[in-house]
């Protein structure tokens, strides 16, 4: 018989704490790596669809941008196009009459888009949804005006041209085939996408998916609801205005087509199309949306945009579960990547 002393009961071993499941979350899987060192080895090897690939590259960067703030937040935006214009109107005005570097117009197209985020960000978080969707199309509706209107400066309807494609670090020039713009691009959503990894992994980001669940637990939790949304709403705005800037830059050209309301409408649908709340998703639904706008036009003209409609039918009807989507090697059981 076992004496009592002899018997020990073992505690229960104690939860991670959200700084060790973060980690967990955030180590690198091979899929990952893939994904990354073909899309930048694509700068290196010979290749006619640099130009497209430039696009897809800054579309995915705006997903990005969308995606923190709707699939991680639940902020919902139908004028996320404000930001994307601003951007692009101030690198091309800063080429055009400074003849300014292009990081440098990057830098200060990002500064002008933070700012105007954190601006809107005071009237964003006022109301319930409804009211967020309709200031969000307000002020992307009012930026289009007053870009429309003030045509000595944006060119109006014609949009700026002959935009110069000042070399980069004063050296690189910029060549027809888009080699440099994509290379230029991808560089800049990669490094753009490890802070956007690092954030939604930090205590911070798994902060916003609880305040996206159920804000009012959240604010019971302590959890400064407004005060994230408005830091989260703000790097959003950031990240869009850096796509801006980079499509002026490689296309040396900005219209009243970068702040039209199909610019947000379009972002919109490649988060439906990749799903949103992950940051593949985004990237993934900017490259499947722009392959299949230039795979369909070319095929059939006028009706590319059914099919394009088409597929977001299925996707709602059926489900992002229940199709058989790559990209979800990237997602983690318990955690969002």
């Amino acid at each position: 018989m076992k004496s009592a002393t002899s018997t020990q009961i073992s505690a229960p071993a104690p939860a991670p704490d959200v700084r060790t499941i973060g980690r967990r979350w955030s180590r690198w899987r091979p899929a990952e790596i893939a994904f990354w060192v073909v899309a930048l080895g694509a700068c290196v090897v010979p290749n006619e669809n640099y130009l497209l690939l430039n696009e897809m590259a800054i579309l995915a960067l705006f997903a990005v941008s969308l995606d923190l703030i709707l699939g991680y937040t639940g902020i919902v935006s139908l004028g996320h196009a404000a930001f994307f214009g601003l951007g692009a109107y101030t690198a091309a005005l800063l080429a055009k009459h400074f003849n300014m570097d292009p990081l440098s117009g990057m830098l200060i197209s990002c500064g002008v888009a933070t700012f105007a985020g954190l601006v809107t960000s005071m009237l964003v978080m006022r109301g319930s949804d409804l009211t967020r969707l309709m200031v969000t199309l307000g002020v992307a509706s009012i930026l289009h005006e007053l870009a429309n209107r003030m045509g000595w400066l944006t060119g109006g309807a014609d949009g700026l041209t002959g935009v110069p494609m000042v070399p980069l670090f004063g050296h690189v020039e910029f060549d027809i085939f888009g080699k440099v713009a994509y290379s230029y691009s991808i560089v800049t959503l990669f490094v753009l996408f490890l802070l956007a990894r690092a954030v939604v992994k930090s205590p911070f980001g798994m902060s916003l998916q609880v305040i996206r669940q159920n804000p009012l637990r959240a604010a019971a939790m302590g959890v400064p609801v407004n005060l994230r949304r408005t830091a989260v709403y703000t790097l959003s705005a950031a990240y869009a205005g850096v796509a801006g800037a980079l499509l002026a830059q490689t296309t040396g050209f900005a219209s009243l087509d970068v702040l039209d309301f199909h610019r947000s409408a379009d972002v919109l649908l490649m988060l439906m199309i990749g799903g949103a709340g992950y940051l593949y998703g985004g990237i993934m639904g900017a490259v499947i949306f722009r392959f299949m706008q230039n795979w369909l036009a070319d095929i059939t003209p006028q009706y590319w945009q059914f099919w394009i409609g088409l597929l977001l039918v299925i996707i709602v009807i059926v489900g992002h579960e229940r199709l058989v989507r790559p990209w979800t090697w990237f997602r983690r059981s318990g955690g969002q990547a």
